[in-house]
Order: C-alpha cells, then sequence, then structure tokens
C-alpha cells in the first residue's frame, strides 16, 4: 500500500519547511525509524525519521524546494519487499527547480520572514537568485526602493547583515537608512578585502550551513545592537564549598551539580528583579518579557547552538542543573527540536574549564544581554574576620556582561551585575 510522507510540524511556531537532502533514494528500502530526509526550518536542521518500512517509490518535492506543513514530501510502498522496485518508481520522480520557479517566486523561510517584517510583496520582486529564487538583499532592495539587478555574487569576505524590521509602510528616513546600510554592508565602496591567493599547505572549508546561519547571525547582533560591556570580579569559594559538599549526593542520585547551574539560579533571580535585561527591542518601543527563559551557549562538532531552559526562575537548582545537562546532552547528540532552540529572552556563555581569564560575547538576537563567563581559578582575595583583613586563597571567577545599549543604560547593566555578584557571594541557595 502507497504511504504519503507529509512535511512534519517541526515546533510550535513553524509552518513550512525546506528540502535539504533527501537521505534514501526514490527505489531504495527503507526501515521505519531510519532517517529519510534533512529538513531545515529557520529554527534548525532536523533529519526525519521514515514513518513506515518500504520502498521509497516517490519524492514529491525537490531538495532545496520550500512547502507547508502537511504537505506531502515521499510516497512509500510498503507492501514492496527489499530490493524490489515498483513500477510507479519509474514514471514517478520530484519536481524540477524550473516547475518550482514558473510556480510564483520562490524563496526559504528566512526571505519570506524578513519580507512578511517589512511589508514587501515577494510577487512583485525579481528574484536575482538561481532558477529566479528571491534573496534576502532581493527584499533589502525592494524596501530601500532600488532596482533589482543580476550581479555577480558577493564574496564570503563580504559580510552581508540583515536589516532591522521596518514598519509595513516605512518612513522615508528608515527607508533611507535601509539603503545606506545595505549599501555600506554588503557593497563598500572603498575598502576591499584583497583576494586569497591559495598557498602550499593551505586549506579551504566551505561554510556549512550552521557555520554560515552562525555567521550572519553575529554580524547582524554587531550592527544593529550598540555593545557595551561591563565585568565584575566574583569570589565563589561559598558555592565551591556548597558544591563540594553536594556533589556527591547529587551524583548518586543522576544529576551533575556544576556551577553553571548555581550562576543559572543568580541570573534568573536577577532578571527578575532587574526586567530591562529580560527584554527585547522593537521598531519604536521595547518590550519587557514577562518569562524567564535562559539560553545556554553549548559548542558542537558543528558549531555553537543555544538551546533554552523556559521558565529558568521555577526550577531549582536540582532542577536547573538537570535541564542544562538535558539540554548539552541533546545538542552533542544533535538531537535537538526547533522549539529547544527558540525562545530565549537571555544568554549565558559558559567556555567552560578552559575558559581563559575572561571574554566578551556578541550578544544573541533579539534578547539586549548576554553574560559570558571566565574560568574560576585560585587567586589571593581580602577578607574580613572579626573585624580584621587578612589574605586568603579563594575560587575566584570573572565575568562579563554584554548589553545593547539602545535600551539599556549603564546604570541598569551595573546594578544586574552587580546583584549575580552578590548571589553568589552569598551562595545562600537550597540544596
Amino acid at each position: 500500500m502507497a504511504i504519503d510522507v507529509v512535511m512534519p510540524q517541526l515546533g510550535e511556531s513553524v509552518v513550512e519547511g525546506t528540502i535539504t537532502r533527501w537521505l534514501i533514494a526514490v527505489g531504495s528500502a527503507v526501515q521505519k525509524d531510519q532517517m529519510l530526509v534533512t529538513i531545515s526550518t529557520d529554527k534548525a536542521d532536523t533529519d526525519v525519521p521514515s514513518p513506515v518500512a518500504g520502498i521509497v517509490v516517490k519524492h514529491a518535492v525537490a531538495e532545496g524546494v520550500t512547502v507547508n506543513v502537511n504537505t506531502v514530501i515521499a510516497v512509500i510502498d510498503d507492501a514492496a519487499t527489499s530490493g524490489v522496485v515498483p513500477a510507479t518508481a519509474s514514471v514517478a520522480s520530484a519536481p524540477s527547480a524550473a516547475a518550482e520557479s514558473s510556480a510564483g517566486s520562490p524563496s526559504s523561510p528566512a526571505v519570506r520572514s524578513l519580507a512578511r517584517e517589512h511589508g514587501v510583496d515577494l510577487a512583485s520582486v525579481r528574484g536575482t537568485g538561481e532558477h529566479g529564487r528571491v534573496t534576502k538583499q532581493d527584499v533589502l532592495s525592494a524596501v530601500a526602493g532600488a532596482p533589482t539587478s543580476i550581479a555577480a555574487p558577493v564574496p564570503l569576505t563580504t559580510p552581508v547583515v540583515h536589516v532591522p524590521a521596518a514598519a509595513a509602510t516605512p518612513s522615508i528616513a528608515r527607508t533611507q537608512a535601509v539603503a545606506e546600510l545595505t549599501s555600506f554592508v554588503a557593497v563598500p565602496k572603498s575598502f576591499r578585502v584583497p583576494p586569497f591567493v591559495p598557498q602550499p599547505g593551505d586549506e579551504v572549508v566551505p561554510f556549512s550551513r550552521r557555520r554560515r546561519i552562525i555567521a550572519e547571525h553575529m554580524v547582524y547582533s554587531k550592527h544593529v545592537s550598540p555593545h557595551v560591556m561591563t565585568f565584575a570580579e566574583v569570589d565563589m569559594h561559598r558555592v565551591y564549598k556548597l558544591r563540594e559538599k553536594k556533589k556527591n549526593e547529587y551524583k548518586a542520585q543522576g544529576v551533575g551539580l556544576t556551577y553553571l547551574a548555581f550562576v543559572a539560579a543568580t541570573v534568573a533571580r536577577a532578571l527578575r528583579e532587574n526586567p530591562m535585561l529580560n527584554a527585547r527591542v522593537l521598531d519604536d518601543a521595547y518590550a519587557k518579557i514577562k518569562r524567564i527563559h535562559l539560553g545556554i551557549a553549548v559548542e558542537t562538532k558543528d558549531g555553537l547552538v543555544v538551546p533554552v531552559v523556559r521558565d529558568a526562575d521555577e526550577l531549582t537548582i536540582r532542577g536547573l542543573a538537570r535541564a542544562i545537562d538535558d539540554i548539552a546532552t541533546k545538542a552533542r547528540d544533535g538531537k535537538l527540536t526547533p522549539d529547544d532552540l527558540s525562545g530565549a529572552t537571555f544568554c549565558i556563555s559558559n567556555p567552560g574549564l578552559k575558559g581563559n581569564f575572561v571574554g566578551a560575547a556578541i550578544i544573541s538576537q533579539p534578547n539586549v544581554g548576554i553574560l559570558r563567563l571566565g574560568e574560576m581559578v585560585k587567586r589571593p582575595v581580602v577578607v574580613e574576620l572579626d573585624g580584621e583583613d587578612h589574605i586568603a586563597i579563594h575560587q575566584v571567577m570573572f565575568a562579563c556582561l554584554s548589553y545593547d545599549h539602545r535600551i539599556v543604560d549603564g546604570v541598569a547593566a551595573n546594578n544586574f551585575l552587580h546583584r549575580i555578584t552578590e548571589l553568589l557571594e552569598a551562595a545562600e541557595f537550597e540544596l
């Protein structure tokens, strides 16, 4: 019997996806739960398993094509035996790229999202990409009122960023600002990066999709948010003593009691007391977000990802430790879902044991702040005992808060970071 495989809904806010790669060819056997196709959304790349065992008789959607949730993307004959190609397989084929161009203005989910934000009708935009695909630059040109034209591709060394969302009918000033930013970033007028000339032993590594997304996000964040950094020295002595006392007990219960759990707890509490850091910037306003969802930066073999611990202020130290361990494990195993990666209201970057003295992180958009931790080392500190100062050896950590100066002033940022320091040094946690 022929079984239709449909585009799954990969997250509550996801309504469409792009077929990135077919993992099982037409005419080949597939087992139930064997990975059938890689689907890309605005949130993440996800390998989707086959719902049944059988023979793949049709790819209903070609690689690179974007379709809505519940659209049939493949057909599997669950009655066929392995190694036998059904007759229908020879006549069933995926739609061609040319057929996709003739159906309208092809574009990616990110491009359509950008067009919606700027109030641009994609049907009126002439695509300059392959097979007439509308690119992000085409949308930005439409916003700026500039005609689109087919031009040589921008070199990878030239950063191309997205421009902040404008209202449905952009003002003249905003349109001019968009045009100026687009012109300055995408097509520099005077500065040119010298061409790369490979030398013996050089290795050219193509950008993976995730690396390209990271690169675009970082360049965008630096251009849209005026970054300011403030630093704090944190005496972690009491946290260190508390963790040493309880870590084996937690370990026996299958929970890793990490310093990051203590930091996350203090950040969540400080955000509740300082809501200006739990916010996002809109076009002509800003929103203070009620719920506190912490993004935790995790390094994987494919690059950095930031899965989310939701409602972090409602979790105990035990709950935070378990939640952080769970999302980090899923990240390293490549099992994160799009929902795991969406909705962060503030982020923490923890480089771990080899974090070096101190560092400053780039804000993860659309947040207005990120806390970057340095490594924890033993240092001489001055402590007061019985009214007298003494030198002691304590575990000390430096922390850096990067914040968006569009809405966060220095006083608010300093109060927030000081509160984090105060809570960590007091170490009054219930374990």
